[in-house]
């Protein structure tokens, strides 16, 4: 008789939503390894499933990476959206929490930040992952919403141009900080100044109904 604990067969699923457990999985693979490490088998296998359980849910690689940007994007745009309502009315002050959260999501979740805006890698087209994208744009709009308030007087262009500068320059922070490139520049800091510092004083450039 076979060791059970020695077994290389996946042990039968037990805990219920078997597509939540094995998008859990995915994103740990995600998080851990990367993106090229992630597989429909290694998710089965880390969920203890059989190799063709992931295909009944997602269908194939792309599937899973799709639901899974999903899953990322809702967790995203409700993190915005806390950030953003816990700052009150001031525009301001709105966009600065809108952005402190982007950059945060980013730095917490960072295999997950950049599959969802990997569009080469998604099918754009699956219910879930637009359904998500598009709570996403809501809470950035929340945001731009702040942006008109702050400067009624100005032109609808000018206005778009201060809500795409703002969503450009927390995006832009958050992958050069990703990728590395803010390295230098945070390393020549004064003592006891880091990522977090240097953001705030990115986020004060940005002006709100000028």
């Amino acid at each position: 008789m076979s060791d059970p604990e020695r077994s290389s067969e996946p042990r039968p699923y037990h805990h219920g939503d078997l597509k939540t457990a094995l998008l859990a999985q995915a994103e740990a693979i995600l998080e851990r390894d990367g993106i090229h490490a992630l597989t429909l088998r290694g998710a089965a296998r880390a969920a203890g499933v059989s190799h063709a359980a992931p295909a009944n849910h997602f269908g194939d690689l792309t599937g899973l990476l799709s639901e899974l940007a999903a899953v990322g994007f809702n967790r995203f745009s409700a993190a915005l959206r806390a950030a953003v309502a816990a700052a009150g009315d001031e525009p301001s002050a709105r966009a600065k929490a809108m952005g402190t959260a982007y950059v945060t999501f980013a730095r917490a979740h960072p295999g997950l930040f950049l599959l969802m805006f990997r569009g080469e890698r998604l099918d754009a087209a699956r219910p879930a992952l637009r359904e998500a994208i598009e709570a996403s744009r809501g809470a950035l709009r929340a945001v731009a919403t702040g942006f008109a308030a702050g400067g009624a007087k100005l032109p609808p262009l000018r206005l778009a141009a201060q809500a795409a500068a703002h969503w450009a320059l927390v995006h832009g922070f958050s992958m050069l900080l990703l990728d590395g490139r803010l390295r230098g520049l945070i390393d020549s800091l004064p003592q006891g100044l880091g990522a977090d510092e240097l953001l705030d004083a990115v986020l004060e450039t940005t002006r709100i109904g000028d």
